[in-house]
């Protein structure tokens, strides 16, 4: 008897330690829920995008991972001005945001926009610079749009900054990634989504391998969204630490509400 116990022991506890270790990889995975402005953006976006996605047969985690890492999860000053939080280049026919005198922080580390914020710095503390014109679209509505007045519009105003998310988006899913874009490797994309979904079924694009295929063939390759090597890892890791296939497999096809799919570990 003792001698089973000898060996049942030390067997109890290596489960133990599995369980733990297995534990705090998952925790790690999804270590971007952590941050307070990460999950504040994410809610705001992920029904928009799962939407847009689902009537244009995209991948929402990729969709998502790639808005966080253009956008700065929401905080960038052209993303928050223009509500452009895929950094869309316009088209001849775009309002694009003008050339703008704006500070920089020292202490926030970030470029402001809004003059409530610019009051409460130290003059110190703010070194003014004129930024370049934006070459991407602005989604505020006429007569701001392309203009230098109501910069804080969408920022204030959630209705209009949804519309403005929600136009980028459409831009993103029925311009870009397309059978019909100027760009080769969107129209690649496009025919190989056409084809994955019709050999499986939509529920191919709430998969991993999809979702990082979809990232690999847009970016990280010459004249696609972005063709510095780094890029699409960046916007997979992303997806991994925010667990953004995960959020929206329990949302879509689990049923769960957003709070609920992020409490998920």
């Amino acid at each position: 008897m003792l001698t089973n116990i000898y060996y049942i022991l030390p067997i109890r506890y290596i489960v133990l330690s599995i369980c733990i270790i297995t534990s705090s990889l998952n925790a790690d995975s999804y270590s971007f829920r952590k941050y307070s402005h990460v999950k504040k953006f994410y809610k705001e976006i992920t029904p928009i995008v799962l939407n847009i996605c689902q009537k244009y047969k995209l991948p929402a985690a990729s969709v998502l991972a790639i808005a966080g890492l253009e956008s700065g999860y929401g905080r960038g000053y052209v993303a928050q001005i223009t509500g452009n939080i895929m950094s869309l280049g316009a088209f001849k026919s775009d309002s694009e945001l003008p050339a703008l005198v704006l500070p920089y922080s020292k202490s926030k580390q970030q470029i402001l926009f809004d003059p409530k914020q610019i009051k409460k710095h130290n003059r110190n503390d703010l070194v003014y610079k004129k930024r370049h014109k934006s070459f991407k679209k602005d989604y505020r509505p006429l007569p701001y749009a392309g203009s230098v007045d109501k910069l804080t519009l969408l920022k204030y105003n959630k209705n209009l900054r949804q519309k403005a998310y929600k136009a980028c988006f459409d831009d993103f899913a029925k311009k870009w990634i397309s059978k019909t874009s100027n760009i080769k490797a969107f129209r690649n994309t496009r025919s190989w989504l056409n084809r994955l979904i019709a050999k499986n079924n939509n529920k191919i694009l709430f998969s991993m391998n999809t979702n990082k295929d979809f990232i690999n063939r847009v970016g990280g390759i010459k004249n696609s969204f972005n063709y510095r090597k780094s890029w699409p890892i960046k916007a997979k890791i992303i997806m991994k630490k925010t667990g953004l296939v995960a959020l929206v497999n329990n949302i879509q096809n689990k049923h769960m509400s957003f709070n609920q799919a992020w409490e998920q570990k």
